[in-house]
């Protein structure tokens, strides 16, 4: 396993579980070693998983020495955008690194997240170069990651996992590798078409949030109650889908996933996805809307004259800061503090050491009735916009919870 991330871990530790032999390689030194001691830096998996791999033989490594003599390697390293473009450096460097090791028989397969094209016309390539194979020498093939962290109803066994390979020997035996993780496999006919699904469904995500977004700017200048009438349409038991409003996305997929597909349309179609482009530019806006909404708020609550509070409900983070992870930042406007004296974030525990932003502070009193241990507060006592980064990877459930 190249990469033990969010996604890489828990493939890993599912590997270990079905009888694999395993070595977990990952560039960062910190994280080996945390695992070598059996301490789980992903949510998803416990230390006590992770000390049952280690005495099952589990190797995490650093070494790329360790990688020689494997039979089926996969690559889960993070695929970030720079400057807007794709920077799939990772997964040269894990190719290359395979590719020193990689014999006849052997499979690669390659789960981040990419543009339709990646695995055949650049990972290929690659290890080909790197191990003097030719095509059909060794197998290779793509199945997109779909962890969600944090879900404990879909998880990595029993949601369906879809395969592909080059050529049909390849599928062959991507699909059985991948038959003795999970539950399910779905094969596709190419790379192409699984690095698309991956996209296609994120894209999906990201278009729908945009756009229930905006129909709630809307709805509230025409004086309609757009909680009650998704509610309403989401009785509907066909052909609706519920989606509801939040301050944008974030995370490491649905702000950057669309964007490869709309990358590759341009580079090679010459076109622009339009859809994507508008969806980008309507979340983009979400959290100014959100934090302008803050005088409006306090024109509406008696109690904001006198120092009342705010409370930002519904961040979460998926733990552990991820390489390539899209950090979220935000500017409130000007004069903020006026209105909202206080701005609470309500957040699990795991995240305290983590919000070490000079803007934030531990605050003593967190709202009340609230479920989670602990909240920050961030004040501000200037006249000028605060910039607040969570340095961490947020993702903001516009879609799942309320």
């Amino acid at each position: 396993m190249v990469g033990q991330g969010y996604v890489g871990l828990p493939v890993a530790m599912r590997a270990v579980e079905v009888g694999f032999d395993v070595v977990g390689f990952d560039v960062s030194v910190e994280r080996v070693e945390a695992l070598a001691r059996g301490e789980s830096f992903v949510g998803d998996v416990s230390d006590a998983t992770v000390a049952a791999a280690l005495e099952a033989g589990y190797l995490p490594t650093f070494d790329a020495a360790d990688l020689a003599g494997f039979d089926v390697a996969v690559i889960s390293v993070p695929t970030p955008l720079r400057d807007g473009a794709p920077d799939l450096a990772y997964i040269e460097d894990a190719g290359r690194a395979l590719g020193a090791h990689l014999r006849k028989g052997a499979c690669v397969v390659l789960e981040s997240t990419t543009y339709p094209g990646t695995t055949a016309e650049l990972l290929g390539p690659i290890l080909e170069e790197a191990s003097g194979l030719v095509r059909g020498e060794y197998a290779l093939g793509y199945s997109p990651e779909r962890i969600d962290p944090g879900n404990e109803t879909h998880t990595f066994v029993n949601t369906p996992k879809v395969t592909s390979g080059v050529d049909d020997a390849s599928l062959a035996v991507v699909d059985a590798f991948f038959a003795a993780l999970v539950d399910t496999t779905v094969a596709v006919g190419s790379p192409a078409e699984a690095e698309l699904v991956k996209l296609l469904e994120n894209t999906f995500r990201h278009v729908n949030i945009a756009l229930v977004n905006e129909l709630a700017m809307f709805a509230r200048e025409l004086g309609v109650d757009v909680w009650r009438a998704i509610d309403a349409a989401s009785t509907k038991p066909f052909g609706y889908m519920r989606f509801t409003p939040g301050p944008g996305v974030g995370g490491h997929c649905l702000p950057i996933d669309p964007s490869y597909l709309a990358w590759r349309v341009k580079q090679h179609l010459g076109q622009t996805f339009r859809f994507v482009e508008l969806a980008k530019m309507s979340t983009s806006t979400c959290l100014t809307t959100c934090t302008l909404e803050l005088p409006r708020c306090s024109m509406v609550n008696a109690k904001a004259s006198t120092g009342a509070g705010y409370c930002c409900w519904g961040l979460r983070t998926s733990g552990a800061p991820v390489t390539g992870g899209k950090a979220l930042v935000f500017t409130l406007p000007l004069g903020w503090h006026r209105a909202a004296p206080k701005l609470f974030f309500a957040t699990p525990t795991s995240l305290a050491s983590m919000l070490n932003a000079p803007s934030f502070h531990s605050s003593t009193s967190p709202p009340t009735n609230s479920p989670r241990p602990t909240s920050w507060c961030c004040s501000s006592t200037t006249t000028s916009s605060t910039r607040v980064r969570l340095p961490s990877t947020p993702s903001w459930c516009s879609t799942r919870r309320t």
